[in-house]
């Protein structure tokens, strides 16, 4: 018999921000055992595997991206040993589990950063990070122009007078991927939780580790992206071209992918990676995919698309183009964890596509519902293109981003480093409601301790899971619907797809056997194609019009 296709060219994984998952022990801060109490609502939702947002022992000074134990988890979310029973448990439910690995930078309190600071300039420890003395007469000026992705210089001076390079928080210092110990021990970590048995990595700024060996400063117009190197593709604009940059999507970055991949093949079970890569062209983004790297890379351009017929359809063509070129499935998402929830970008009436130097805005007032029924349309639109997709959590309760928050709750590093000109993230990452009817809605046990770590709007008693549930007309339902049949119809998941004619501003296309998605983004009714039935849809369809803002799945 032919061998199964690998679980991950087509999975629907689940993103788990653990700090605003769910909180079992009533500190107001999420955790491993509040992931585990909610493994059968996971296994009901119809999920293949949770990504799970860093774990380990770190400061949190950016919420777990600064790693000081990489083979430790941090006290706030549980042990080891809860760890490793969570895996085993999920793997029970069938769920696989795919933590966070954080390669580009430690915290500064890892025992390597410390052992480099009190060895001082020019020491063996030094190298493992990216030290370098100042520019001008007295060295007081940073080696180079580069500026942090959270905002203000990307350099730190130390007493000593050595700079120190971070395109994060002071308190992430970058590494020195040249440095053959980084490598090593990289390789090491990869293995110790390999054999705990979680199924892959998701690798945080993947394009990021190498930089260029004379740190030059940055090319003309080229600014500091919040995430990535700039992305950007009007319709219409013709092809993108690639900008060689001095720190972000380096070429020597595939080397040491190439040796993580053997590291994933010692291990059985189709371990796998998918990478937090942000290029600059679709066939930069491929390269992070080839046959002997990594297996996934998130789909940025798709997440960043306007709501507009024309722009999206040049995203789809182009990522199933390129990835297909090098044998690559494609991943589609809408939210995570870093960007405004869709629901609340799609709630103005123009969504313009953004890029990574030019992080989303809203513009105009909020119609909240206009942006959940376009939410609906393209939760359906992305779980019916070929290969794989994630789900952020509360996308599948139609959350909206908490965008009033108090200025004295932020906690985002953005908010600080940015002079408060920048609210950051923490929008996105408000606790999700579980049940009841004031907060924390299930969050945290009856009688906890603390409030969330994030307070939860009053209007969010009617997103909760519990009021959802058994509402055939809520998000929840329409998500379970469409995982249910997607994992039931035998067109989707990995494949191809054919574009059918249609009027512009409509989107539709065949898979095959017999499965037709249409979706209507102009701004008139349209009447769909000749079909057998109407599998789902995420609204009203009557008389066989499909109102605008909508999307269905037809049986041929």
């Amino acid at each position: 018999m032919p061998r199964t296709a690998p679980w991950w060219r087509s999975a629907v994984i689940y993103q788990v921000y653990i700090r605003s998952f769910a909180d079992a022990n009533g500190d107001g801060v999420g955790d491993i055992a509040g992931i585990r109490s909610r493994l059968p609502y996971l296994k009901s939702l119809g999920v293949d595997a949770i990504w799970i947002n860093p774990w380990y022992k770190s400061p949190m000074a950016d919420h777990g991206y600064d790693v000081a134990d990489y083979r430790a988890i941090d006290p706030l979310f549980g042990t080891v040993a809860e760890a490793e029973a969570l895996i085993a448990e999920a793997h029970r439910h069938g769920i696989r589990v795919i933590p966070d690995i954080v390669p580009n930078h430690t915290s500064d309190r890892h025992a390597w950063f410390q052992a480099a600071l009190a060895a001082g300039p020019g020491s063996p420890e030094r190298e493992r990070y990216v030290f370098r003395p100042g520019r001008g007469p007295d060295g007081a000026e940073p080696p180079n122009d580069w500026v942090s992705c959270f905002g203000g210089p990307a350099w730190t001076r130390l007493p000593d007078g050595d700079w120190y390079l971070h395109l994060f928080a002071p308190q992430q210092p970058d590494l020195n991927w040249q440095h053959p110990d980084v490598l090593a021990e990289f390789e090491s970590i990869l293995r110790f939780w390999f054999s705990r048995g979680v199924d892959g990595f998701r690798i945080d700024v993947a394009h990021g580790l190498v930089k260029h060996p004379e740190l030059p400063d940055l090319p003309p117009r080229q600014e500091p992206a919040v995430l990535g190197p700039l992305l950007s593709r009007e319709p219409g604009a013709g092809p993108r071209t690639h900008v060689d940059h001095p720190h972000w999507d380096r070429d020597e970055v595939h080397e040491i992918y190439r040796a993580w991949r053997k590291v994933a093949d010692e291990f059985p079970g189709d371990r796998s990676f998918v990478a937090e890569a942000w290029a600059d062209t679709p066939e930069r983004l491929a390269a992070y995919v080839r046959p002997d790297g990594l297996h996934t890379a998130f789909n940025f351009d798709f997440l960043m698309s306007s709501w507009n017929a024309k722009d999206l359809r040049a995203v789809i063509d182009d990522s199933l183009a390129m990835l297909g070129a090098v044998g690559a499935p494609a991943t589609w998402v809408l939210s995570n964890h870093d960007v405004m929830r869709h629901p609340s970008r799609y709630g103005r009436r123009t969504v313009k596509r953004w890029t990574a130097n030019e992080p989303y805005r809203p513009e105009g007032p909020l119609d909240l519902e206009l942006g959940t029924r376009r939410a609906r349309a393209a939760a359906l639109l992305m779980l019916a293109l070929p290969g794989g997709a994630y789900i952020y959590q509360g996308e599948e309760l139609g959350l909206p981003e908490v965008e009033d928050l108090p200025d004295e709750v932020l906690q985002d590093p953005v908010w600080e480093r940015s002079g408060h000109t920048d609210r950051g993230r923490d929008g996105c990452r408000v606790p999700i409601p579980w049940s009841g009817e004031s907060a924390p809605y299930g969050f945290s046990p009856e009688g906890a301790s603390a409030a969330p770590w994030l307070p939860q709007p009053a209007r969010w008693a009617e997103l909760s899971v519990a009021a959802q549930t058994g509402d055939d007309s809520s998000m929840l339902e329409l998500y379970r619907a469409a995982l249910r049949l997607r994992r039931e119809h035998p067109a989707l998941g990995e494949g191809t797809l054919a574009w059918l004619d249609a009027p512009e501003g409509v989107l539709a296309f065949r898979r095959e056997p017999g499965f037709v998605c249409v979706v209507n983004l102009s701004a008139q009714d349209y009447r769909l194609p000749a079909h057998a039935s109407v599998l789902l849809s995420s609204g009203p369809v009557e008389g066989g019009l499909l109102p605008t803002d909508r999307a269905a799945w037809l049986a041929e």
